[in-house]
């Protein structure tokens, strides 16, 4: 399965991001309010500049304490983005998420952000794939 199927099956393309210069505190509450666990950080809505997730949050907020969330999101950030083209297939975007130990993917046509995976879409869409197989192969087993 390819990533261009797995973003068609998603139910909503929307993705959500903050401005580099938006507080920690802002981005998240869009993550709270939206129940997502990752914002884009854009300076435009269309350029990628970062990815700030949920654990990265946590992770600063054990370290420093609360008054980390009054920080600009630049500053908590992963700003060294692995990502995705609609052709990369499932198994090769689940190893990269494994190995890299993030959740979330951004998909890419060049420069431009076209959307955003994450490992349970991934797992889902694999999940799905499989079941088909199965129901095939019992198909031919069974002759129908």
């Amino acid at each position: 399965m390819l990533v261009q199927q797995i973003l068609g099956s998603k139910t909503s393309q929307e993705m959500f991001w903050v401005k580099p210069s938006s507080s920690v505190a802002d981005a998240a509450k869009v993550m709270s309010d939206n129940r997502i666990g990752t914002v884009v950080v854009s300076s435009d809505g269309a350029a990628l500049t970062g990815i700030l997730s949920e654990r990265d949050i946590v992770r600063e907020i054990g370290k420093r304490g609360p008054e980390c969330l009054s920080d600009t999101v630049e500053t908590m950030m992963t700003s060294k983005i692995t990502t995705c083209t609609t052709r990369d297939n499932a198994d090769s975007v689940l190893s990269m998420m494994t190995e890299g130990r993030f959740r979330h993917l951004p998909v890419m046509d060049g420069d431009a952000m076209i959307g955003l995976i994450s490992i349970g879409d991934v797992v889902k869409a694999r999940l799905s794939e499989l079941s088909m197989e199965k129901d095939a192969l019992e198909g031919m087993i069974k002759g129908y």
